[in-house]
C-alpha cells in the first residue's frame, strides 16, 4: 500500500485544476499536492492517479511520489473560501497526495524538446491508459531539472466509468493527434516493445494492489474491492498488447 502520512496544515488551493486540489504539509514534513475526495470527480478519479502512476513509475517514467493523506476538516476552519472549506469538510479521511515538485515549470511543447524515444515512451503509456487529457493545450507535463514529469491522471480509463461497457470501450484506438508530444516524432514502435512485455497480470495487481480499500467499496457489481482490483487490471492488459497498432494521428 501506499505510505500514509497525516495532513497537519492545510496551505493554500491551487487553483489551475477544475477538481480545486490543495497545497498542504503533513507529518513527515513534506509538502503535497493534495487531491480530495470530496472533489466532483469523486474517489474514481484517485484511483485513476494510484493506478496511472504508479504503474508510470514502474515503467520508468517520471512521476511524483504519491502518498494516502489522512485529513482532518478542522485544518480548513481558516480558510475564507467557502467552496475549499465545504470540500474539506467533505473529504474527511482518506485522500491522494503527490510531491510537490518545488520550482517545476509547465511544460511547453515550443520551447522545450524531448527526443523521439521518450516521446515515443510517454504517448504509448497515454495510449495504454487512454489518457484524454494531455494535449497541447494542457500537457500535464512539468519540467523538473531540466526533466519532463508526468502529471494528472485522473481523466484516464474512462471504462471505469461504466463497468458493463468496459471491454468495449478499452478496445477502441488511441488519438493522438491532440498529444503534447505529438510534434516530436514519438517513437511508438520502439517503446511498444520494451514497455508491452512488462505489463504482466502479476505487475498490475502489485500496482492495483495500492489502492486503498476505502475507495473501492460500495461499487455496484462487485463484491469485494480485490474483485474490483482485477476488473482495473483485465483492460490494461488486454490493451498493452496491440495499443501501439491503433495510436492514431501521429506519423
Amino acid at each position: 500500500m501506499l505510505r500514509e502520512v497525516v495532513a497537519t496544515r492545510y496551505i493554500t488551493p491551487l487553483r489551475e485544476g477544475g477538481s480545486l486540489p490543495g497545497l498542504v504539509e503533513a507529518d513527515d514534513r513534506g509538502t503535497y499536492v493534495l487531491k480530495f475526495t470530496g472533489a466532483g470527480q469523486g474517489r474514481k478519479t484517485l484511483v485513476a492517479e494510484v493506478v496511472c502512476g504508479e504503474l508510470a513509475r514502474r515503467l520508468g517514467l517520471r512521476v511524483p511520489r504519491l502518498v494516502t493523506v489522512d485529513l482532518d476538516p478542522v485544518l480548513g476552519l481558516g480558510e475564507p473560501d467557502e467552496q475549499v472549506q465545504d470540500l474539506l469538510k467533505s473529504s474527511g479521511g482518506t485522500n491522494l497526495g503527490m510531491d510537490f515538485l518545488t520550482r517545476a515549470i509547465g511544460f511547453d511543447p515550443l520551447a522545450f524538446e524531448v527526443s523521439p524515444e521518450e516521446a515515443g515512451r510517454i504517448v504509448w503509456f497515454d495510449a495504454l491508459i487512454n489518457n484524454v487529457d494531455r494535449s497541447w493545450r494542457n500537457p500535464n507535463l512539468l519540467m523538473w531539472h531540466g526533466e519532463p514529469w508526468l502529471i494528472d491522471h485522473g481523466a484516464t480509463m474512462i471504462w471505469h466509468h461504466h463497468w458493463p461497457g468496459a471491454r468495449t470501450s478499452a478496445a477502441k484506438p488511441y488519438d493522438a493527434s491532440d498529444h503534447a508530444l505529438a510534434r516530436f516524432g514519438p517513437d511508438v514502435a520502439t517503446a511498444a516493445a520494451a514497455l508491452a512485455p512488462l505489463i504482466t497480470e502479476e505487475l498490475l495487481a502489485e500496482v492495483t494492489a495500492e489502492i486503498p480499500d476505502v475507495w473501492l467499496t460500495d461499487e455496484p457489481g462487485f463484491d469485494t474491492p480485490d474483485a474490483l482490483r482485477r476488473a482495473y487490471a483485465e483492460p490494461l492488459l488486454a490493451r498493452a498488447a496491440g495499443i501501439h497498432e491503433r495510436i492514431e494521428g501521429i506519423k
